[in-house]
């Protein structure tokens, strides 16, 4: 399709096993294609500090993963409160969750901080950079981002910038988190939307990144109805000018 990059998704890999993961990167060289991210799923905003140290675990866990097949950027969500039955019903509430009762999200911060700092250690020597996206939960806001990032104050800590998962006044919000992001990941809605659909104009993302002299990938992400052999060529299509990137 005339990609660059493959940015993975974990929750889609066929194994973990180290001949799987080297079968990847051989395939990836052949195909002159960089393995240049890794999406993951993990939560910290839970007042169980069991639940906290199974997803500290598998985020070190996936911190190796990444180091294995010479990936050198991995996502992370702050994680939800769970109290929504499904993502679904999630979606429904434009993203906004009530806390598990007796609790406030002032109570998450510090735990999603903390989380994080346990995590450095690894990323540091594997040399995979963390990046909190603008995902649901804390991140849900740009000052939620930006307050956890701020507070742990790491080289290995920035910030993805998802260009659809702020669902009102997206522009301003985008801009507050240029300045930190080290990976975008850019929605389209090709055949209209599984949850939602905003009409994102491109150009004017291209320009805030450009404004903060952002130089790293675009990953595209596909979140509609139509067939993906037509869809996404067309959202390439519209990063490649939008980005004024020749192919």
């Amino acid at each position: 399709m005339g990609f660059d990059g493959l940015d993975i998704l974990h929750r889609q890999m066929e194994g973990e096993s180290n001949t799987y993961l080297q079968n990847l990167k051989r395939r990836a060289l052949i195909n002159g294609i960089d393995l240049c991210g890794l999406s993951i799923h993990q939560g910290f905003v839970t007042p169980d500090q069991d639940k906290r140290r199974r997803n500290i675990d598998h985020t070190i866990k996936c911190i190796e993963l990444a180091y294995k097949l010479g990936i050198p950027c991995m996502r992370l969500n702050t994680g939800t409160w769970g109290t929504s039955q499904s993502f679904d019903e999630l979606m429904a509430k434009r993203g906004i969750e009530k806390p598990l009762p007796g609790y406030t999200d002032e109570n998450a911060y510090p735990w999603v901080i903390e989380s994080i700092e346990k995590c450095l250690p690894t990323a540091e020597k594997c040399g995979v950079l963390l990046a909190l996206e603008n995902h649901w939960g804390l991140g849900r806001t740009p000052e939620g981002i930006l307050r956890i990032v701020k507070a742990v104050d790491s080289p290995w800590l920035r910030v993805l910038l998802d260009t659809g998962n702020f669902l009102e006044n997206p522009y301003d919000k985008l801009e507050m988190i240029a300045p930190h992001t080290v990976f975008v990941q850019a929605k389209t809605y090709y055949g209209g939307a599984l949850w939602y659909t905003l009409d994102l104009d491109y150009p004017r993302i291209a320009r805030i990144l450009r404004k903060y002299r952002y130089q790293g990938y675009i990953s595209l992400e596909f979140e509609g109805h139509e067939d993906y052999r037509t869809a996404i060529p067309q959202g390439l299509r519209l990063l490649r000018n939008a980005f004024r990137i020749q192919s």
